[in-house]
């Protein structure tokens, strides 16, 4: 198991660490896959142009041929001779490179998906260190592992080759009696059989390889517990500061609601423990309205406050609690608690009723 500072790399990459890697252009990719692409299409679109590239390889021969008791090296004739060259090269030739390269970058396309990273173009300057580049090439297992694969490779490929090639071997031996068209049909025959034989071979070793390097990918990517706590940290944020900004925000709703304490018409409380503020504005209401609430010490701050700005309290054990559980600052209280409410808020507003008139008076 890989280690990193001394501990095991046991965790899957999180999703972060895996896009933030795509991000940067590193996915996993097989090159045996684009070299199974090529070679397979390279091989079919010579088989489909057969016709048209022998043709045209049969009348540039004609040409060469048929001129060279006229060829001279004058400046015109040379500058003729390359025209034609190159001509024969772009449309012969051309066709077939150009559809190689298609197939490429289909290949790599299909194996990762579109992915532009400009973090993978920008210039690493320590590429150009020679003495890292020499260690890299030769002493890295990286180096080994693509090297070993090569040679496998190629140890397979040619076994495969020379199994394919004991009957065309044996066969051979009876061309001595074959007319010449004869010669081009079995010889043409045998490298179409060799040929997509090889591609059968290529596309095992090549589907081998890229789930190699899947696995691998994800070995190299595989992170120890404390990276991904870190990784946690940075994603949901420090808890401390979290924890911080909790304890800000609790006290300024906490001022908030001791600012508005002073308008409730009421305080429920049990005597020690809880204390609930209620408002309830008969013509805007339609039930009454908790406006602040606490437990243990915000209780006995909640009832201090209430005394001194003349808000009656009423001791209620059970229906403190129940408001207390059931409310949240700002709420409506529950419609099971209307008719407990009720009453008190009547008897409230009716003593606060004779105040007014005795004051009147």
């Amino acid at each position: 198991m890989a280690e990193a500072d001394g501990q095991e790399k046991t965790e899957q990459a999180t999703s972060k660490k895996l896009s933030d890697t795509r991000a940067k252009g590193q996915v996993a990719r097989s090159i045996e896959i684009n070299s199974f692409a090529v070679f397979t299409a390279g091989f079919l679109l010579v088989y489909l142009t057969q016709k048209y590239l022998g043709e045209n390889i049969r009348h540039m021969t004609v040409s060469v041929f048929s001129d060279l008791d006229k060829l001279t090296l004058e400046k015109d004739q040379i500058a003729d001779y390359a025209y034609r060259g190159i001509s024969f090269f772009i449309l012969t030739l051309g066709p077939i490179l150009g559809g190689l390269v298609l197939v490429s970058i289909i290949a790599s396309y299909g194996q990762t998906g579109f992915r532009f990273s400009a973090k993978a173009l920008a210039p690493k300057f320590s590429k150009f260190n020679p003495l890292s580049n020499i260690k890299g090439i030769f002493f890295s297992s990286r180096s080994l592992v693509e090297v070993g694969k090569s040679i496998l490779k190629l140890v397979i490929i040619g076994a495969f080759t020379y199994w394919v090639l004991q009957d065309f071997i044996l066969t051979a031996i009876g061309l001595v009696n074959y007319q010449i068209d004869d010669l081009v049909t079995f010889m043409v025959e045998a490298a179409y059989t060799l040929l997509w034989k090889i591609s059968l071979c290529f596309a095992i070793i090549a589907a081998a390889d890229f789930a190699f390097q899947k696995y691998k990918f994800r070995q190299d990517l595989m992170m120890t517990k404390q990276e991904v706590k870190e990784e946690m940290r940075e994603s949901d944020g420090n808890p401390e500061i979290k924890s911080k900004i909790r304890s800000i925000q609790m006290k300024q709703a906490r001022a908030r609601m001791m600012k508005e304490l002073p308008k409730a018409d009421v305080v429920i409380t049990n005597p020690t423990h809880f204390a609930v503020a209620l408002k309830y504005d008969l013509g805007k209401d339609s039930a009454p309205k908790v406006i602040a609430k606490g437990m243990d010490e915000l209780a006995q701050r909640i009832k201090k406050v209430a005394t001194e700005n003349g808000v009656p309290l009423h001791e209620n054990v059970a229906l403190a609690r129940a408001l207390y559980k059931s409310c949240e600052v700002g709420d409506e209280i529950p419609a099971e608690l209307f008719k407990a409410v009720a009453q008190i808020l009547a008897y409230i507003f009716k003593v606060k009723n004779e105040k007014k008139k005795k004051s009147i008076v």
